[in-house]
């Protein structure tokens, strides 16, 4: 009987133990350095960010440095008209999606004249700027970052450098002002392409006159929720210039690292956006704008 218990009770070898320990080890190791990496990044972006705001005011208000508006109106142009038809096509199609789905919720509550109204708030204050984000940073930040990155492959930084030039007044600067600035004005168009997408699909399919959509739109909506739209839609500029300038400068290994930074921008830009939009979005519900 004793030969038998001992035979069938587990038996734990130092070495399985060793393993078990050495593994929960490396866990652990890779977490802290995970960890480390991702508030390393932070802070870096957030050192980038101000030497961008700083060397801008230089540009633009000191007489002594001469700021490079061409190179800027270039990128204004790059990252901002070229990015209107995408935006005016997804937006469109937005409020006219809005506009479908509210519509059986609404008519069963016998309100369906008030889909303009939710249409309109949901567009203004949340989902202009956001898709607008969204499609910026697949179609320019992408963009940005490989374009950095190949100068960095290139050495074309290091050579700025040895004459004397900042990269981050000459190459960030123009990128991080037009992003800011451009998906404002494309918040702005965004706006009004979705209120015209759902106006649209509320005539054709529910049978409510434009008149009558954009009376109860003006009514829904005013300067405050413009404005908190808009001032999210600064700062998704903002994110997704700074995480493609540095995920570009941040580029090693050929070709590889170029589109690895690439695929890096997207994603974290997407998540960027989507996070300080809950932040934005909780703050403005807690002060009540």
């Amino acid at each position: 009987m004793t030969g038998s218990s001992s035979a069938s009770s587990p038996k734990f070898k130092p070495s399985r133990i060793r393993r078990s320990i050495e593994s929960i080890g490396t866990l652990g190791d890779q977490s802290l350095r995970s960890v480390g990496g991702f508030v390393g990044s932070l802070g870096a972006m957030a050192y980038l960010l101000v030497d961008s705001i700083r060397w801008a005011f230089k540009g633009i208000f000191s007489r002594k440095l001469k700021f490079g508006w061409p190179a800027l109106f270039e990128q204004m142009v790059r990252v901002g008209v070229k990015s209107i038809a995408i935006v005016v096509l997804v937006q469109a199609f937005i409020g006219s999606i809005l506009a479908l789905q509210l519509a059986p919720t609404l008519a069963s509550y016998g309100q369906l004249e008030k889909i303009a109204d939710v249409v309109a708030i949901a567009i203004v204050r949340e989902l202009g700027p956001l898709i607008t984000a969204i499609v910026l940073s697949g179609y320019a930040g992408a963009s940005i970052a490989a374009e950095i990155g190949s100068m960095v492959e290139a050495e074309e930084i290091k050579a700025l450098r040895a004459h004397a030039l900042n990269p981050i007044r000459f190459l960030i600067v123009p990128r991080f002002i037009a992003t800011t600035v451009m998906i404002v004005g494309l918040a702005v168009i965004a706006d009004t392409v979705g209120i015209a997408g759902g106006m649209f699909t509320s005539w054709a399919a529910l049978g409510i006159s434009p008149e009558a959509y954009l009376d109860s739109t003006r009514a829904a909506i005013g300067v405050r929720d413009f404005l908190t739209g808009l001032s999210k839609a600064c700062i998704f500029g903002m994110l997704i210039s700074m995480i493609a300038c540095y995920e570009g400068l941040s580029v090693s290994g050929g070709a590889v690292g170029v589109g690895k930074a690439t695929t890096a921008t997207v994603v974290k830009s997407i998540v960027a956006v989507i996070g300080m939009d809950a932040v934005f979005t909780t703050i403005f519900y807690v002060f009540g704008l």
